[in-house]
């Protein structure tokens, strides 16, 4: 999660003042080149399903927890599994948002395979929910690319302050077909004031808090070794880093200048939104929340396509007990009773961000 300069500086608060001449050379290394190498590899392979799962690992997933494990099995099938051990306990006790992730890794392997003319057919959880996913059977020749397509490599969540700029109509009603879009003022600022507090909740709550600590990333020697979880690195975080600024015990302690200059960046983030998008389902069974994720995944794709940013917000939607007072209100608000709320985001005119680490493909097989 690389901060622009002036966030930057407001975390510094003034307090800390580097050498510009002993640190040029070190912040001009520190990027995470072997950790964002995955962005640039994919589309490369000669494999119809190896070149489509190459794709499929860049989806944007909670907590970049990239928790997909791919089988191939004989010359036209993958098995794709979810991988257990990258749950997140605390924050997503159910497995409800890490499902959502498995679709939007599903939808992206589709449409980079039909890119190709390949069509996939998805059989979700056929062995239940303990046995994979989904089985993709690949079958050449039997697909159309889809425009979509072409924004993957451009698609971010953007997680910084939006414009003061409403959405357009036009815009409102080119994504209707993709999500409820939500731009009436008194609605949009309920919503600003839940997913406000919703964060706080979350971030006050000291086991899920510490979930998110333990996956943070200071730095790029830690990203290149766990090219997942939540990445904190470019020359400027990395300068708070060396001046102490910026510590996991300081993201911890509420009390610390660094957990509250934390507060108050994401306070001004959260606050500059003119728009939402909403997602809900009429069933929160595993496959209803596949069927998010593809969703959300074209969203993003449609979102991008058209000069928007994306942001998810889903805390309010998280099924843990402190949340349950912000989960009702979330439902209260975005939906009708017996249909869940799977996706809460952002939307608005935001800057451009970096891409995210990712490990590579190879890590994600079972087999090759």
């Amino acid at each position: 999660m690389a901060l622009s300069r002036r966030r930057t500086l407001a975390l510094i608060g003034g307090g800390v003042v580097l050498s510009a001449t002993a640190a040029a050379g070190f912040l001009t290394t520190r990027t995470p080149t072997r950790a964002l190498l995955p962005w640039s590899a994919a589309g490369t392979y000669d494999d119809p399903r190896l070149n489509a799962l190459s794709w499929a690992i860049l989806a944007p997933n909670p907590h970049n927890r990239q928790p997909w494990i791919a089988e191939l099995v004989a010359e036209d099938t993958v098995r794709i599994f979810r991988d257990h051990a990258l749950d997140l306990p605390h924050t997503d006790p159910h497995g409800r948002q890490l499902t959502i992730g498995m679709g939007c890794f599903l939808e992206l392997m589709r449409l980079a395979a039909a890119q190709r003319g390949d069509g996939v057919t998805l059989e979700l959880f056929p062995e239940g929910d303990a046995g994979p996913v989904a089985v993709a059977r690949f079958d050449p020749g039997s697909a159309r690319p889809d425009p979509l397509f072409a924004h993957a490599l451009d698609r971010r969540s953007c997680k910084e302050p939006f414009a003061d700029r409403p959405l357009p109509p036009a815009e409102v009603d080119a994504l209707a077909g993709y999500a409820d879009i939500v731009t009436d003022p008194k609605a949009v600022a309920a919503l600003r004031s839940l997913t406000w507090s919703a964060w706080m909740i979350e971030a006050t709550t000291t086991r899920t808090m510490k979930e998110s600590v333990d996956l943070m990333r200071f730095g790029r020697a830690e990203i290149e070794a766990n090219p997942d979880g939540i990445d904190l690195g470019g020359p400027m975080l990395e300068s708070l880093m060396l001046a102490g600024v910026l510590t996991r015990a300081a993201q911890l302690d509420p009390t610390s200048s660094g957990f509250k200059q934390g507060v108050a960046i994401y306070s001004e983030m959260l606050a500059a939104t003119p728009a939402y998008a909403v997602l809900t389902s009429a069933s929160n069974a595993r496959a209803g929340q596949v069927e998010a994720g593809r969703r959300w995944l074209r969203l993003n794709l449609a979102t991008t396509a058209r000069g928007l940013a994306l942001h998810p917000v889903s805390q309010c939607l998280q099924e843990f007990p402190e949340m349950a007072e912000a989960h009702g209100r979330a439902h209260e608000l975005l939906t009708t009773p017996g249909r869940t709320v799977q996706m809460l985001g952002r939307l608005g005119y935001g800057p451009t961000v970096p891409r995210t680490p990712r490990w590579p493909l190879q890590s994600r097989l079972l087999n090759a």
